[in-house]
Formats: C-alpha cells, sequence, structure tokens
C-alpha cells in the first residue's frame, strides 16, 4: 500500500515499514533467515481473537518470516439459534460471503441455519467468527485444536485466556517447554486477579501466574490493556493501549505492536496495570447495576465512578506508594469498561432479574464473565 493517508498522519509504503519492524524484532530474537518467527495466541475469546486476527491482517501475507497461530479447546458447538443469527451476519456482508464462496465454505453456513450440521467453534474460528462476537467476523485464522502443537516452539505467546484459566493452561504448557533452550517472550492480555491466602493473603495477578507455572522469567512476561472495546478495536475505531514489564521487550514489542488505529505505548509499571485491569471488571458489573437501577441517571453513575476510582486510588498506593501514577489510560480503561462492556452489561441484567448469578460465568455469546464472584 503506497501514499496510504490515516487520521494522525501520512504513512508512506505501509507494506515495507511493517516488514522493516517484523525484520527488527526478529533480529533481537535472534531469528535465523528462513526461520519464521512464530506467534500464538493461547484462547479464543472476543479480545484474543481480535488480537490475533490484528496481527494475522498486518504480518501474516509475510508468510517466510512469520506463522500466526490461535489456540482453543475443541468440541464446542454452536447452537441453532446462534448459526441462524452468524448465517444473517454472512449474508449482510458481501465481502464475508464471497470469501466463503471462494474458499467452498459457505454451504456449512446454509447446513446449519437448516439444522442439518452442527458447527463448531473451532470451526468458524478458521474462517474468521469468534462464538463470543459473531457480529463482527474477523479474518481467517489458522486455528490449532492440540496445545502442544500449538506452544512447544512459540516465540512469542499471547496469553488471552481469563484468569480463572490462566494457571491451569500454562502448567500445562509448561510440559512443553522442559527441552526448550530459550524462553519464549509472553504477552498476556488477561484481566482479572487471583487471591492467594497462603503463607499470607494477596493478589496474584495472570503474569505471577504465568511466572510460576513456567518458570518463564518475568522480564520475558509482559502485560496489554487499555481502554480497549475488541469489536471497535477490530472494527479500525481509535484505540490505544500500553503494554507494561521490563525494557528489554516492552519497547520492540510496542513499536511492533502499533498501528495507525490501535497505539500501543510502554510502560514500567507492570503490577499497577495488571491489577486495575482486573479490579475494573468488578467495578463495572456495579456500573451496570446503578445505571440499571436509577433509570440511567448521569448523577448516580458519576457518584459511582468517582468511589470506584477513590478506591483505585487507595489501592494502587499500597501498591506502588505512586498513586499519581493511575492518570490517563488505567482510568480511561477503566471509563470504557464500566460505560461499554460485557461486564456493564452483565451488571445490568442482574439489576433487572434477567440473569441471576447462579447462571455461572460464562454467559451465552459474551463469554467469561471476570470478577463476578467478587460481587
Amino acid at each position: 500500500m503506497n501514499h496510504v493517508v490515516h487520521s494522525n498522519g501520512p504513512v508512506q509504503n505501509l507494506n515495507g515499514v511493517l516488514e522493516e519492524k517484523l525484520d527488527e524484532l526478529r533480529a533481537l530474537i535472534g531469528k535465523a533467515e528462513g526461520d519464521p518467527l512464530r506467534i500464538v495466541g493461547i484462547g479464543a475469546g472476543a479480545w484474543g481473537s481480535v488480537f490475533t486476527a490484528l496481527l494475522q491482517e498486518s504480518y501474516g501475507h509475510l508468510r517466510d518470516k512469520v506463522l500466526i497461530r490461535i489456540w482453543r479447546r475443541p468440541g464446542r458447538s454452536v447452537d441453532r439459534a446462534t448459526a441462524e443469527h452468524l448465517f444473517e451476519v454472512i449474508n449482510s456482508r458481501e465481502d464475508v460471503l464471497r470469501r466463503l464462496i471462494r474458499r467452498c465454505a459457505y454451504l456449512k453456513y446454509v447446513e446449519a441455519r437448516l439444522g442439518d450440521r452442527i458447527l463448531h467453534a473451532d470451526v468458524i474460528l478458521k474462517d474468521g467468527f469468534c462464538l463470543n462476537m459473531i457480529d463482527t467476523p474477523l479474518c481467517p485464522l489458522k486455528v490449532v485444536t492440540n496445545l502442544q502443537e500449538a506452544v512447544w516452539d512459540a516465540d512469542i505467546v499471547i496469553n488471552g485466556l481469563p484468569s480463572t484459566e490462566t494457571c491451569e493452561v500454562f502448567e500445562e504448557i509448561s510440559r512443553y517447554w522442559k527441552e526448550r533452550i530459550t524462553m519464549p517472550i509472553i504477552i498476556s492480555l488477561a484481566k482479572g486477579v487471583e487471591a492467594e491466602l497462603e503463607p499470607e493473603p494477596r493478589i496474584i495477578t495472570p503474569t505471577q501466574m504465568i511466572n510460576r507455572a513456567t518458570g518463564v522469567p518475568m522480564e520475558n512476561i509482559l502485560y496489554l490493556g487499555g481502554p480497549n472495546i475488541a469489536s471497535e478495536i477490530y472494527n479500525k475505531e481509535y484505540a490505544n493501549a500500553r503494554i507494561c514489564g521490563a525494557e528489554k521487550w516492552r519497547k520492540p514489542l510496542a513499536k511492533f505492536l502499533r498501528q495507525p488505529h490501535f497505539v500501543v505505548w510502554d510502560n514500567g509499571d507492570l503490577v499497577t496495570h495488571e491489577v486495575m485491569g482486573g479490579l475494573k471488571n468488578v467495578y463495572a458489573i456495579g456500573a451496570g447495576m446503578v445505571a440499571a437501577l436509577t433509570n440511567e441517571s448521569a448523577t448516580s453513575k458519576s457518584v459511582y465512578f468517582a468511589h470506584c476510582t477513590s478506591e483505585m486510588i487507595f489501592i494502587t498506593h499500597l501498591l506502588t506508594e505512586e498513586p499519581e501514577k493511575l492518570a490517563g489510560p488505567l482510568l480511561a480503561d477503566t471509563y470504557v469498561t464500566l460505560l461499554k462492556g460485557r461486564n456493564a452489561w452483565y451488571g445490568q441484567k442482574l439489576a433487572k432479574g434477567e440473569l441471576s448469578l447462579e447462571m455461572g460465568d460464562s454467559i451465552k455469546g459474551k463469554g467469561m464473565i471476570q470478577g463476578r464472584e467478587n460481587i
């Protein structure tokens, strides 16, 4: 693409820029000529799928230099109602319809709509459909359902799992890395925290879980978060995020991940960003409940937001003794989740009596509700 103009300035020879960024990262990792950089996403929820799809769209055409794939568990079936809705989405998008016809994949969606075939989440993901985000078609992805095959030779692993599943899956992954000479780089997208009572009560973050489970040093484990709604980012709405961790990797990765519509900055404060990224999910459920119970009262919602930020400042002070670090993206991430996110939606449904806590934390069409157990 030559002489493309974006909202934040002209971009000359975009493909050349992308290849140059890829070459720089390959050199830092020590990849030899002819040995592709292997990137794998673990977990295929909305944000994990979108993040992997963004990389595929940007770098996937450079197949001799990078291989991008995503792992999800096999066997999750798509119910009839979702299959019918998926068929409507496909037929409303001419580009998607033509793509499926070219790939000889359209017929299976016709059969699923009629009830003559059962689709599975891993199968539709290959065609670019995330079960938790049916209304936003993605690009086709290379999907692997065998975890060992997905991760054993990965150079960069994207953790798109919920915090509740991170420890279990990465303990399994560690068995496949016992013979590795070099350690991979891990970018965690997980937003959530877990409690540990022994030897004393404390908060455990997903990056700490990964470090414990795999032995990968903390300097190789980073957290990426920000005020991001997955479907909006994939639709090229302007957004930004921060990648946090050791300077050795966060700066080159920020450059590698940065796109005209998705600007990634770097920051060294891993703990604060990761903990706040988890706590704002709890606040978002409350925000949804307040919105429903007060008939969307702006005053009530603003009072609730003030109490949330006060608590965040207090907790941040306990973690870092530098509460001023709460400014900017941390507050923005909280605000957008309270404003529009699955947890805010969940809180509204709870308050209206349309959902109950007994229904569990995995909601059809939405995925995992982080922070439900803290209500």
